[in-house]
């Protein structure tokens, strides 16, 4: 019985020692040096950490074959990954490290500076001070490791935006990957032959699942640089080149693609595999893709953070007109999707309802925050006989006459911008109570327009005052690029400003 990700990746590793796991740039890491360097380290962590399980690791390292390699060597230290990124504004690292408390902090020579990590009380590993020829695996001291740990143990902590400016930390475990590995090697018949075009941040779930399917299935990941996606023909130079073969990809930059004409002078024939996921691709892009690449599989994925990866696809197997939206789909294999409605009465047919999941995908929890956990992973209503939580998605669907998931949007001020997911009321409160930009202010987001949009009261502050302050505290794609100021926000009869009506002057 498997118990950890690396019961699968020895095995990999033994079937593909001088198989090129991990390509970035001119730089390559075959499966048999992965092994050995994520051993070293693993070992130098577990001496550095004494009797130290199950903690969480912070790995503050730019996307690199450095990252990878030390996310595994944190697995075999039997402690829990938190990829962050390196462009996180300072006060949002500190809220982090604050919430997590991790057990070490991992980066190099540029980046060890950002905070003072003393304060945190946390061991500081600086890589370019590690000479790896120095560094010796223990198997003694890693099987050890190994021994204790069990499937529902936390593979890895993913961040997502938190109402209070500080992010929620998602705990995934061992067997919610399992599970959703199987049911992605059964449905699209992963051999380990795919070339993976790794375009996500390393800090997204998306990765963790291109992890997993190169240590599992043997498959290679060439890491492509976020900052390809500004330059867009030079990313489908690098697929060509590469002959990448699968991609996983937010649907942002396949709009820019699309709208840019690139298929028709990029062609990619060496696709198989498209999958697509974090917010809606519209489907006159959509079908700009299918039409210039017919030899390849196309599926739309759904999941938030708190599902292991995904909890709904649609292989799209019929011509979609531009303006029909694609379905989300089904539930995948192992995996129950319960639409219900405000009374949590299960939805019948056309009537829409929350989506909420329950079965193995679903996340631990989020770390070290008991409050925010028990308010969306609850009792199944339907379900009074014994304990069965659900997660409560706050995303509103319906089921189709086709029989088929169909997403509406969002129950609340949850959005997906970009394949982030973003709490708007964060950056409320980072505005008004932590700035004290603004006295009052509401935060909206533009569905058709792709965009954050700012709605503030007049306070003798500037649109540039604002954004430079947020661009202090926020990541790039979490600062608003719309403003509005008005002399007073709307309120509806309960006092509080009108979200909708905002909405509706957009």
């Amino acid at each position: 019985m498997y118990k950890s990700i690396l019961d699968y990746f020895e095995e990999t590793v033994s079937a593909n020692k001088d198989k090129e796991a991990l390509l970035h740039h001119d730089e390559a890491c075959t499966f048999s040096e992965l092994w050995k360097k994520g051993r070293q380290l693993g070992t130098y962590l577990s001496n550095q950490l004494s009797d130290i399980e199950f903690r969480p690791i912070v790995v503050l390292l730019p996307k690199s074959i450095d990252a990878v390699v030390t996310d595994v060597a944190i697995l075999y230290s039997s402690n829990v990954f938190n990829n962050l990124d390196v462009k996180t504004p300072v006060q949002r690292l500190q809220n982090i490290i604050c919430q997590l408390e991790p057990a070490a902090v991992i980066t190099n020579q540029k980046y060890m500076n950002m905070i003072d990590w003393t304060e945190y009380g946390v061991k500081l590993v600086n890589m370019d001070s590690l000479d790896f020829d120095e560094l010796l695996a223990d198997e003694k001291l890693l099987c050890q490791k190994r021994s204790r740990l069990i499937d529902t143990d936390p593979f890895c902590i993913i961040n997502t935006s938190g109402s209070t400016g500080t992010p929620k930390g998602v705990v995934l475990n061992y067997r919610s990957f399992f599970d959703f590995m199987t049911w992605s090697v059964e449905t699209f018949k992963f051999t380990g032959d795919e070339i993976i075009g790794a375009l996500s941040p390393i800090v997204f779930d998306i990765y963790d699942f291109e992890i997993c399917l190169m240590m599992m299935k043997g498959a290679s990941i060439v890491l492509l640089d976020s900052t390809l996606g500004v330059f867009p023909a030079k990313l489908l130079m690098e697929l060509q080149e590469k002959k990448v073969n699968f991609i996983f990809w937010v649907p942002t930059i396949m709009v820019n693609i699309a709208n840019m004409n690139l298929l028709e002078k990029l062609p990619l024939p060496d696709i198989k595999t498209v999958w697509f996921a974090g917010e809606v691709f519209p489907t006159k892009q959509f079908n700009y893709w299918k039409k210039h690449m017919p030899q390849a599989v196309f599926a739309n994925l759904y999941g938030p953070i708190e599902i292991t990866l995904d909890c709904i696809y649609y292989i799209v197997n019929r011509e979609f007109n531009d303006d029909e939206p694609l379905p989300i789909g089904i539930p995948c294999n192992n995996t129950d999707i319960l639409l219900l409605s405000d009374e949590d009465k299960l939805c019948e047919k056309g009537q829409e309802g929350e989506i909420c999941v329950r079965g193995t995908s679903l996340a631990m929890g989020y770390y070290n925050n008991p409050e925010k956990t028990a308010s969306v992973f609850v009792q199944n209503p339907l379900n009074q006989a014994y304990p069965e939580l659900i997660y409560r998605t706050g995303d509103i669907a319906v089921y189709g006459e086709d029989g088929l998931i169909h997403f509406k949007g969002r129950k609340d001020s949850l959005v997906k911008h970009q394949g982030y997911r973003i709490e708007l009321g964060e950056i409320e409160h980072e505005i008004v109570n932590n700035l004290k930009l603004v006295s009052n202010c509401c935060v909206v987001y533009d569905n058709i327009r792709k965009c954050i949009v700012l709605f503030y009261e007049e306070n003798n502050v500037s649109e540039l005052e604002i954004r430079k302050a947020l661009e202090k505290s926020f990541p790039r794609y979490m600062v608003p690029t719309v403003y509005r100021v008005m002399d007073e926000l709307p309120r509806n009869t309960n006092g509080k400003i009108d979200r909708l009506r905002l909405a509706n002057m957009l």
